[in-house]
C-alpha cells in the first residue's frame, strides 16, 4: 500500500494522457441467481450475501485507484435490466453501468472491451486505451495488484492473472491490440480448467507478448 500512496506513483499515472479502462464483471447478487457452486456448501442466501459482499469490495478498490487518477471503470452486470442496474450503481457511486450481454463467457468479454473502446474514442481519434478485466470473486483483491498489471501492461501487450483452477482472474490488453482481431476470446472452452493453458496458446501463436501476475483464487466453492 506504500507504493501506491507514495507522491511519485500517483503524480506518474495522473499525468498518463490515456488511462486505462478497468471492466468489473459481476453478476447480480440475488438469491439463487449467483453463486451456485458456492450455495451448495453453504445454501443460496449465504452464497448471494457473499457474493454482494465480494462486489462492493470489489467496487471500493476500483474507486479509490479512479480517485487517484490511475484508471477509469465500469461496471458490467448480468442478471437484472438496465434501470434496476443504473439505480444500484449510483448507490454505490458507480457512474457508468454496462448490461452484459448473451453467449459465452469470451463473447461477454469481448463485447464488454468493445463496447468500452467505442464509447471512449471518437471516430476519427486513433487514440487506444489499454483496458482490464476482472471479475469480482476476489477477497484478496487490493490496489496493489491492479497497479501491477497497469505497470507490466506498458512492456507488454497482455497480462494474465492465473488462478489455481485453471483459469485466469484478470486478463489485461494493451492499447496496441486491436479488439476486433487478436482478443484470444474465441475457440476457449470456458468452465474447464484448461482456459489459461489455451488462452496462452493462443497468444503465444499470435506472437503476442504477454506476462504473468500472481496466482489467486476466486470464491468459487466452500
Amino acid at each position: 500500500s506504500s507504493l501506491i500512496t507514495s507522491g511519485f506513483v500517483s503524480v506518474m499515472f495522473k499525468e498518463s494522457s490515456s488511462k486505462p479502462i478497468l471492466i468489473l464483471m459481476t453478476k447480480w447478487p440475488a438469491v439463487n441467481r449467483c453463486k451456485q457452486r458456492l450455495a451448495i456448501g453453504i445454501g443460496a442466501v449465504r452464497a448471494a450475501y457473499i457474493q454482494q459482499r465480494l462486489t462492493f469490495h470489489t467496487i471500493a478498490v476500483a474507486k479509490n485507484l479512479k480517485e487517484k487518477g490511475f484508471i477509469e471503470f465500469k461496471l458490467a452486470i448480468a442478471g437484472i435490466g438496465p434501470r434496476l442496474a443504473n439505480r444500484w450503481g449510483k448507490k454505490m457511486g458507480v457512474k457508468t453501468i454496462s448490461i452484459q450481454s448473451a453467449g459465452s463467457l469470451g463473447l461477454r468479454l469481448k463485447k464488454e472491451i468493445l463496447k468500452s473502446q467505442r464509447k471512449k474514442r471518437h471516430l476519427f481519434d486513433k487514440e487506444k486505451k489499454a483496458t482490464i478485466v476482472i471479475g469480482t470473486d476476489l477477497p484478496t483483491l487490493c490496489e496493489l495488484d491492479l497497479v501491477q498489471a497497469i505497470r507490466k501492461l506498458e512492456d507488454n501487450e497482455m497480462v494474465l492473472g492465473p488462478s489455481e483452477d485453471g483459469g485466469y482472474w484478470l486478463i489485461g490488453l494493451s492499447s496496441r491490440i486491436d479488439p476486433l482481431a487478436s482478443f484470444p476470446f474465441n475457440g476457449i472452452q470456458w468452465g474447464t480448467s484448461s482456459v489459461l493453458k489455451e488462452t496462452i496458446y493462443q497468444v503465444e501463436a499470435a506472437g503476442i507478448r504477454y506476462e504473468l501476475l500472481k496466482y489467486k483464487n476466486d470464491l468459487d466453492h466452500l
